[in-house]
């Protein structure tokens, strides 16, 4: 689980004493080093410096010795206040210093000084230098200062701080982990996706393997949609703006989006989300009540535009295609819909492997009337709505003022990864606003006219971010059903490459996904080449098993299964796909 701190924890005030003392370091270190700030964060702290020369990880190594003879020292931790002009004086030589006074709007500043070092800083600090408990100065990267990607860009210095020694092991130890499992690292080594400099940040080539993976998952949770009712429907991925002005998607989202593109005397704009789209399927034909619950949904590809400093492999994109689905219900049906959705997404991430997970209600803040949709009676019926079909359920939840989609609350599946930091990825949003926007209705069983609820679900998030989460969380050993490659055929000389084929071809006749590695390799080199490529069953072909008609079944953990008939290795393989495909 992520950590929860807050500034009257005991780590806290460790972590924020370690970030000054390191700031002490460097500025003993680095003749005219800027400091600029340095706050305790999850799991350890951080301070960024303007720096003449890039750092190397041997500086990491003398800051690290500096400031243990701080520590050593245990010199104390002196908190005073001082009027502006005399911070001013006292930072002279410090831009980001003056820039942050000018920002304060009391007369007076607080202050923190230990040794001879003072900071800026309204604290807490523990006592003495002494008391800062286990630290590891652990990386360096750039950040902008203040975030801004205008502004200059400066030195971070990252540490991990805990209060023993054994927990800061067992945290650097996660760290290992996480780094070996990082999708980013395994996309590259696995062949599963890149990117290019002339294609543009955040957005992902799929590589032939990669494809293979997102294909099955697309293939799985659309047959699973099938089974539930949804209709499946293909819409462009790009509108008119007056569509988004309409949908009030340009109003709250703009700055989120790519901008118009001019064509003759309209604006196109690239979609940063599907619902529009699905929302004039609906209303492209007069509907009735027998029709409802109408699900549509669709692999709908979508564009933000994403900053620079957030785009990360896969987790975070500028064209991503989104597990998409509006259902358009009466208002007496949307408790049963939002019951067959929560089915689904569980019967989905149980055959996934997904098990952390955690329910979080996202609502509106009813103060900001500029972010949200001002009608507080739809409000509070859709998020009574919400809270009473999760206590239906049984399932518990937390909630999040402020985090609401603009038209309406949702429910958010909350997924964390191995440092515990956790993302949105499944969503369910009521939404009594946009089929009003819309002007959406159906002849109900009175023969009048009434207007619909649009639940708005994803249940896989979109597929670059899933598929970063199941990279990881497998650490690339993908299951058979998923993995790109299932099982490479592997002779043990050249004259065996005639019976590899014929195995190789009678697994593909059954949509098995088999290659032939037939290179001038020893055996155990191509066997040590796939595993590494996470390949979950690799068969061995000699002189014995082309006489017998057999393989020879290693796994890629290491077990043998000895020699098998082809068509037992191919039943053993079926029987696998089968049951992982069966939820419980």
């Amino acid at each position: 689980m992520a950590e929860d701190i807050t500034p009257n924890d005991a780590l806290y005030a460790m972590r924020h004493s370690a970030a000054h003392i390191m700031a002490e370091a460097v500025l003993e270190l680095v003749p005219g080093a800027k400091f600029a700030i340095g706050p305790p964060i999850e799991h350890g702290f951080y301070y960024d410096f303007e720096l003449p020369e890039s750092l190397t990880n041997d500086d990491l190594a003398k800051i690290d010795r500096r400031m243990r003879r701080t520590i050593k020292r245990n010199v104390a931790f002196e908190h005073s206040e001082i009027s502006k002009d005399e911070a001013r004086q006292m930072f002279v030589d410090q831009p980001y210093k003056l820039e942050l006074i000018d920002g304060i709007e009391d007369d007076h500043v607080s202050i923190y000084a230990h040794g001879k070092f003072v900071d800026l800083c309204e604290g807490p600090h523990v006592k003495r230098s002494g008391k800062v408990g286990a630290f590891k100065l652990t990386s360096i990267a750039g950040a902008y200062w203040r975030g801004d990607e205008n502004n200059t860009m400066l030195q971070r210095i990252y540490g991990a701080l805990f209060e023993t020694q054994e927990d800061l092991d067992a945290h650097l130890e996660r760290v290992e982990d996480a780094q070996r499992r990082d999708h980013r690292r395994l996309g590259r080594e696995l062949e599963l996706f890149t990117t290019h400099e002339d294609i543009g940040a955040g957005l992902p080539l799929w590589l032939p393997k990669g494809a293979t993976v997102r294909r099955k998952l697309e293939e799985f949770i659309t047959g699973l949609e099938r089974e539930a009712g949804y209709q499946h429907v293909y819409s462009p991925h790009l509108a008119k703006r007056e569509l988004f002005e309409r949908s009030g998607h340009w109003d709250h989202f703009k700055d989120d989006m790519f901008p118009p593109m001019d064509l003759d005397h309209e604006q196109m704009v690239l979609r940063p989300m599907n619902c529009p789209h699905h929302i004039l399927i609906y209303s492209s034909k007069l509907r009735s009540y027998r029709e409802l619950p109408l699900r549509l949904a669709e692999m709908g590809t979508m564009y933000r535009w994403e900053r620079s400093g957030v785009i990360g492999g896969l987790s975070r994109v500028r064209a991503m295609t989104l597990n998409d689905a509006h259902i358009f219900c009466e208002p007496s049906q949307v408790k049963e819909e939002f019951s067959g959705v929560m089915q689904l997404v569980e019967r989905a991430y149980d055959i996934l492997g997904i098990t952390e997970y955690s329910y979080q209600l996202s609502l509106r803040d009813p103060d900001d009337k500029e972010k949200y949709v001002d009608n507080d009676e739809m409000w509070d019926m859709a998020e009574d709505i919400l809270r009473e079909a999760m206590d239906d359920l049984g399932l518990p939840y937390t909630e999040a003022t402020g985090e609401a989609a603009f038209y309406g609350p949702k429910l958010d599946i909350q997924f964390a990864d191995l440092m515990g930091r956790e993302e949105t990825y499944s969503t369910v949003q009521i939404d009594f606003h946009l089929p009003k926007q819309f002007d959406l209705s159906y002849i109900g069983e009175d023969g009048a006219e009434h207007q619909p609820v649009i639940i708005h679900r994803g249940v896989l998030s979109t597929m670059e971010r899933m598929m970063a989460y199941l990279i990881e969380l497998y650490g690339g050993a993908f299951p058979l059903w998923l993995a790109p490659v299932q099982a490479v055929v592997i002779p043990i000389a050249d004259r065996h490459i005639d019976y590899a084929r014929r195995v190789a071809v009678d697994l593909r006749a059954v949509d098995l996904r088999v290659e032939l590695d037939d290179r001038g390799e020893r055996m155990q080199a191509k066997i040590r080449d796939a595993q590494l490529q996470k390949v979950p069953y690799m068969l061995v072909v000699g002189d014995k098993e082309e006489e017998a008609g057999t393989v020879a079944v290693r796994q890629r953990s290491g077990e043998d299964l000895g020699a098998l008939p082809v068509f037992q290795v191919i039943d053993r393989l079926q029987d696998e796909i089968t049951t992982a495909m069966k939820s419980e």
